[in-house]
């Protein structure tokens, strides 16, 4: 059933209302990203069922997104839309409020109620690193070029990649990667963490099937606490992890016993 389809994304959801795929549909354009694709992507957060489990992020066509679309540096700018030049013509405040608007769109993949997987081929550029960077989880073709390109143009990654990044590779190859904007092959987004999961480029599809079926299997509430765990663990202690561990484990004790908290 399809939810959502405009300004480039797509929202689909399975039969079952467990799975839903988020689709970058504008393959002519290598799924170059824009703030109307941006706005499209934090409905597709808003509209999710209740239901949905897990959420699949693609792009059709050769590459996953070629990052933001060249017109924004343009002097007019998108249709609709302030140029980079109205942007940085504005207040402190109205700057930050615009791009607090775009970082929407990355940052409802990382809610404990559900588990994001990107299905990565070709290109992921500047934004499309960012977006990839979003999902909980990411299974790559070995064609995936990964690159944050914003330094060369004189800006930095703002939609909330640094992150995950640093996060997933640590602070002196995030640096590294951002800094001279070089490609990330396969081989390396796998042995570093980026990927989960690297599959020739024609067994995408089915590589992220047979995930989305396997984190389906386990119980809903015992995922949602342990991803809950996880994603808190590094802002803790060890001694409050401990007291976050049994405090989730008494939850799910009570559920089992079906006994009300």
């Amino acid at each position: 059933m399809t939810l959502l389809d405009k300004d480039g994304v797509r929202l689909t959801v399975d039969d079952a209302a467990t799975v839903a795929t988020v689709t970058l549909a504008q393959p002519d354009k290598r799924n170059a990203q824009s703030p109307a694709l941006w706005r499209a992507l934090t409905e597709a957060g808003r509209l999710l069922p209740g239901s949905v489990r897990v959420v699949v992020l693609r792009g059709e066509g050769k590459s996953f997104s070629a990052g933001l679309d060249r017109q924004a540096f343009t002097p007019e700018g998108f249709d609709g839309e302030p140029s980079f030049i109205d942007l940085a013509g504005g207040s402190d405040a109205e700057l930050d409020a615009v791009i607090a608007e775009y970082q929407d769109a990355f940052t409802w993949w990382r809610r404990n109620d559900i588990i994001s997987v990107a299905a990565v081929q070709g290109h992921a550029i500047g934004a499309g690193f960012q977006l990839a960077l979003a999902c909980d989880l990411r299974v790559c073709a070995d064609d995936v070029q990964f690159a944050m390109r914003e330094t060369s143009l004189g800006l930095v990654p703002d939609l909330t990649g640094t992150h995950p990044l640093v996060s997933l590779v640590g602070y002196a190859r995030a640096l590294e990667i951002c800094a001279t904007g070089r490609y990330v092959q396969a081989a390396e987004a796998e042995r570093t963490g980026l990927a989960n999961l690297v599959v020739p480029a024609d067994e995408l599809e089915g590589a992220v099937a047979d995930l989305a079926a396997a984190l389906l299997a386990a119980p809903r509430d015992a995922v949602i606490e342990t991803k809950a765990l996880l994603r808190e663990a590094g802002d803790r202690t060890y001694e409050e992890q401990r007291a976050a561990e049994r405090a989730a484990q008494a939850r799910r004790l009570r559920d089992l016993a079906g006994i009300a908290e």
